[in-house]
């Protein structure tokens, strides 16, 4: 499943042409996605113009005028295409065949740009685990997909001082606690193995005892926080993982992958320079969790 920073690098290959854009229409391919599709969801998109296209957690959040949110997530295998009269559809190179690709065509958004250009965004889902929603903005922190959401890590709001009040007390692993989306929005299993070893953190140590007896944050902590913020920016400037079936907003492929400490390194040499250790993977709430045993601690 598409990580924050693949959100995100689609949210900024979009941006360009839907911001400031006007809907023309909306062309349904089904009536349904994960989930079903709002009543009346194309007509209640139709002649509004995209105001900005935002980001929460794994959700690109576009604020339409009127007051009107389209919320989306990109599920396992979602993605957007852009096409325009003057270029490709699909500009940049894959890896996967794509013959039959507009068959999972399921939503299209035909809209004129601030430029006045006519282009479209096409929605392609072949395993349909996405899904789109419409939203008031004034409903839309207490909205059941918003509600309770963490801190985001992509801004300063990270911080260990922000984290301790959070941590204290926890018993539960450290892995399992950065994925609880309550606490931090929309960080996923990949980039919790970067961040860790990054920290020289144990995936097995109790998330407690990173914060001090008065409460505050450790400076193990402070830098848990950092590396995390550190590691997503990372990733968002390579393009994200492009793991297996994802692919950046324009077509291409991204290649954090290609900088992978931890992840998916399991049997390989640590890339610490002062450590020997191995990698190695566990499996913990059912996801593998992949770290160096004797660097982090």
């Amino acid at each position: 499943m598409p990580e924050l920073p693949e959100v995100e690098t689609v949210r900024r290959g979009l941006l360009p042409v839907v911001e400031g854009a006007r809907i023309e229409r909306v062309v349904l391919g089904r009536p349904d996605l994960r989930f079903p599709l709002p009543a009346r969801f194309a007509e209640r998109l139709g002649g509004r113009r995209i105001e900005s296209l935002g980001r929460r957690a794994k959700y690109l959040v576009a604020d339409l005028e009127g007051g009107l949110v389209l919320a989306m997530h990109l599920g396992m295998s979602g993605s957007f295409r852009i096409e325009v009269p003057q270029g490709d559809s699909v500009p940049g190179a894959f890896a996967h065949p794509r013959s039959d690709v507009r068959r999972h065509d399921h939503v299209r958004f035909d809209m004129i740009t601030r430029n006045l250009a006519p282009a479209s965004i096409i929605y392609n889902d072949p395993r349909r685990f996405g899904y789109m929603t419409l939203i008031e903005r004034a409903e839309l922190a207490e909205h059941p997909h918003f509600r309770g959401l963490g801190i985001e890590p992509t801004g300063n709001g990270l911080s260990g001082q922000a984290l301790a009040p959070l941590f204290a007390g926890r018993s539960a692993p450290l892995k399992s606690v950065l994925l609880d989306q309550r606490i931090i929005a929309g960080l996923g299993n990949i980039y919790v193995c970067e961040a860790l070893w990054r920290s020289r953190l144990s995936p097995r140590r109790a998330a407690g005892t990173l914060v001090k007896k008065d409460g505050t944050a450790s400076q193990r902590l402070e830098a848990l926080a950092l590396n995390i913020r550190e590691t997503i920016a990372d990733a968002i400037a390579a393009g994200g993982s492009s793991l297996r079936d994802y692919r950046q907003a324009d077509g291409s492929l991204g290649y954090f992958q290609h900088r992978f400490a931890a992840y998916d390194r399991e049997g390989e040499p640590c890339r610490n320079a002062a450590c020997r250790g191995i990698v190695s993977r566990i499996v913990q709430s059912g996801r593998s969790t992949f770290f160096c045993p004797a660097c982090q601690r």
